[in-house]
């Protein structure tokens, strides 16, 4: 009864037996995944398939990796990156497009606690899915909050706190995250600070 609550974004008891046997063998699994040689790649992309709820071609993800559910709940598109420590609290689902990228020591979080504290001390928790687009770019260190949804392109500045939905092709900065400005021409002249962008040279 308890799993099932789970991804209605209703209060439930997350110590409930069949999720904590439910739970405790996904972790299993994450523990070896994490074991894992640098040199065992094929290996840690067979085991992200049977780990995650979806995963494309061309994803990697640099141990260790810490996730609640050890991915089940994680779709991830194609060609997405993580960096170390990437931390996935995915009581319910996280989705996450093509081309993103994860900066290290990023968290993207699904669970949450009432704030009455009687209902904490019961031990009563909800979740809310995360929606990431296509082609994003979550600096290092960044902690996205339960229910957040990212447009497409966003780039999200280091140390940032996602506390409200971001739209598409916007950099996105701090404490609370605020929209900095628009993706702009700009952008096709300087790729960082003053430094030129030639993207003919590049193809």
């Amino acid at each position: 009864m308890e799993k099932e609550k789970m991804h209605t974004s209703g209060l439930y008891l997350p110590n409930d037996g069949e999720i904590a046997v439910l739970q405790t063998e996904c972790l299993d699994r994450l523990y070896e995944f994490n074991m894992t040689r640098p040199t065992d790649l094929d290996k840690r992309e067979q085991m992200l398939k049977e780990m995650f709820a979806e995963i494309g071609e061309g994803c990697y993800i640099e141990p260790p990796f810490h996730a609640n559910f050890g991915g089940r709940h994680v779709h991830f598109g194609k060609n997405i990156y993580a960096n170390f420590n990437l931390t996935c609290v995915d009581d319910t689902h996280i989705y996450v497009g093509d081309y993103t990228m994860f900066g290290p020591n990023v968290t993207v979080a699904t669970a949450g606690h009432p704030i009455l504290p009687e209902l904490r001390e019961k031990g009563y928790q909800y979740n809310a899915p995360v929606r990431i687009g296509k082609n994003c770019w979550i600096g290092a260190g960044t902690i996205i909050l339960p229910g957040i949804s990212i447009g497409d392109n966003v780039v999200i500045g280091a140390g940032s706190v996602v506390t409200k939905d971001l739209p598409p092709d916007v950099v996105a900065v701090g404490n609370p995250c605020r929209i900095l400005r628009k993706i702009s021409e700009r952008d096709r002249e300087y790729y960082f600070k003053d430094r030129r962008l030639d993207l003919d040279a590049l193809k």
